[in-house]
């Protein structure tokens, strides 16, 4: 039976954090989404992970820590640069690829010899870890390729009986996972866009490239297989509003499938009178891009209770955040590979 804590009873997260050091699994909220934990130094409960969410063995977990001194449990070298960054950005949505020490299990960095970690920036998160000590493999509390889950109600829609218990936070306020940088390639390497951005990152520490390709054994989760899916097919309907607003009023006009759209304000003021039938989530204007990443997996998760068979949404603008935006909307629509980062028109 899975139990759901408050985040806000310190004797649920004590009893949270000895679920941990039992071994157990337990959902708990960061800024970016929420996380299904173990302890990262256990083999057993790290494999339950995978068991949990159905995920592929070869998808590492990023481990989680509150402390910069657990470090020395993970890794034996830190690059000057990524202690650079940890000094910026941590905690906060950044994760970074070291080499890992020999306590970490293999099925936690996905069979390579390195390790993703990243500080939360979340004050249940930073107090679960530090109840428990331990650092904590982490990733998004969901069943393997459904969209990320922003609140506890879609970690138990998911993994409720799977898992020990859920920590309800409440919304987290990103949205989406945290940037993934490899920091043991001579140039650092972007495997996953996120909140914080190449030119962030860059005014710290110099030239940051990205991901050339995907490869066949991923370093970061979110880079080999379909992610961020709802049950319906995806469809991105165009560069900018005004392309978007033609297709979906031409898909309107065809009764053959049952739609639903995701869309910004500015293309729904485009579009005709809609018909009441078509369900429709507004995820914010493309002038925030805040707003648009905070609200896009909870929006996608909403059409799995339509009867929507496509979902029609749009191109947001590929800077900042939107990069992000752009990567999670191509993988939910299977239309990317990390080498292209732009989202591409039906």
């Amino acid at each position: 039976m899975t139990v759901r804590w408050q985040a806000d009873n310190e004797s649920d997260l004590l009893v949270a954090a000895q679920c941990l050091q039992n071994g157990q699994l337990v959902a708990f909220p960061t800024e970016t989404v929420y996380g299904l934990g173990a302890n990262a130094l256990d083999d057993h409960a790290a494999k339950a992970i995978y068991q949990a969410k159905g995920r592929p063995s070869d998808n590492p977990l990023i481990v989680h820590i509150y402390d910069q001194k657990q470090l020395d449990l993970l890794t034996s070298v830190i690059p000057p640069k990524a202690q650079s960054l940890m000094e910026r950005f941590w905690p906060g949505p950044l994760t970074l690829i070291l080499p890992k020490s020999s306590a970490v299990p293999l099925c936690v960095s996905g069979g390579l010899a390195t390790v993703a970690v990243r500080m939360p920036n979340h004050p249940t998160a930073l107090k679960l870890l530090a109840l428990a000590d331990l650092p904590i493999a982490a990733p998004s509390a969901n069943t393997s390729g459904r969209p990320s889950p922003t609140s506890a109600e879609h970690v138990w829609h998911d993994l409720s009986g799977k898992i020990a218990g859920i920590i309800d936070g409440g919304e987290t306020s990103i949205g989406l996972e945290s940037t993934v940088v490899d920091m043991t390639a001579a140039v650092p390497v972007i495997l996953r866009p996120g909140a914080i951005t190449k030119e962030q990152l860059e005014s710290v520490i110099g030239t940051v490239a990205f991901c050339s390709g995907d490869d066949n054994q991923p370093k970061a989760p979110g880079m080999k297989y379909k992610h961020y899916a709802p049950k319906a097919e995806v469809r991105i309907a165009g560069q900018n509003e005004y392309e978007a607003a033609q297709t979906i009023t031409a898909a309107l006009a065809d009764d053959s499938v049952t739609i639903g759209l995701m869309i910004s304000e500015e293309t729904l003021s485009l579009l005709p009178l809609l018909p009441a039938t078509v369900p429709v989530q507004i995820i914010g204007s493309r002038q925030k891009l805040n707003d648009i990443a905070r609200h896009l997996f909870a929006a996608l998760r909403y059409f799995d209770d339509t009867t929507a068979e496509v979902i029609y949404t749009e191109a947001f603008p590929n800077e900042g955040i939107g990069r992000a935006v752009a990567n999670r909307l191509n993988k939910a629509a299977a239309q990317v590979s990390n080498s292209d980062n732009e989202v591409k028109k039906i």
